[in-house]
């Protein structure tokens, strides 16, 4: 699925490991530099896209830890020569295949700690200062997870935060329910209504089609 949003183009790719999952680029229109968004499987096809496109990828990006968002990161980090970023407390999952879930299915998955460890702030292209997204805390899945939100595209990368029609699931290590409310409803439903939310098991779906879900 691609998507023409404001100054960047999205494309979304569901790979397929032992879970399908939904990988993003966030491609700036100006330079074809970007983003890539939870690469949870599938590294070769995912290289193949940008080679195809002739992308750069400036930086992968980490909504949360769990493996089946971030199965593909060491490959494409090695091939790519690119930096890793995510929130402050990741090592927590990354680091720990039971945290991360990969023991539970049978095949342990670390992402080493040579990450950028990122807390509020834009990430933005070398090549475009002005194409960037910015981070924003949401627990409640895990301890460690983030929404990208880009504010001229109207769009947000929001991880296992919420899905079209449902929300995370809090029952694996570090989710807490309280956490995942204060989340959607204190940060999520506080973007504009037009925002489009672009999870890792859903379709998309928006702010204000989701308020309207939950009534308010």
């Amino acid at each position: 699925m691609d998507a023409e949003s404001g100054e960047g183009m999205i494309t979304e790719v569901q790979v397929e490991g032992y879970f399908a999952e939904n990988s993003f680029f966030y491609i700036d229109d100006a330079t074809k530099h970007g983003f890539l968004i939870d690469p949870g499987a599938e590294a070769e096809r995912l290289l193949a896209i940008i080679k195809d496109n002739n992308w750069r990828i400036e930086k992968i990006l980490l909504t949360h830890g769990h493996f089946d968002h971030t199965g593909a990161v060491e490959e494409i980090r090695n091939a790519l020569a690119v930096p890793v970023y995510a929130f402050a407390t990741a090592d927590a999952y990354l680091l720990d295949p039971f945290k991360n879930l990969s023991a539970l299915c049978g095949s342990p998955i670390v992402v080493s700690n040579a990450i950028h460890f990122v807390d509020g702030e834009i990430i933005s292209l070398r090549s475009n200062s002005s194409f960037g997204l910015q981070v924003i805390y949401t627990p409640g899945h895990t301890t460690d997870s983030v929404v990208f939100y880009a504010e001229k595209s109207q769009a947000a990368f929001v991880g296992d935060t919420i899905f079209k029609g449902s929300i995370g699931n809090y029952h694996f290590p570090g989710g807490n329910l309280r956490d995942l409310r204060c989340s959607i409803t204190e940060k999520i439903f506080t973007l504009p209504d037009g925002t489009t939310l672009y999870s890792g098991h859903s379709e998309p779906t928006t702010v204000g089609a989701e308020k309207r879900r939950y009534g308010f």
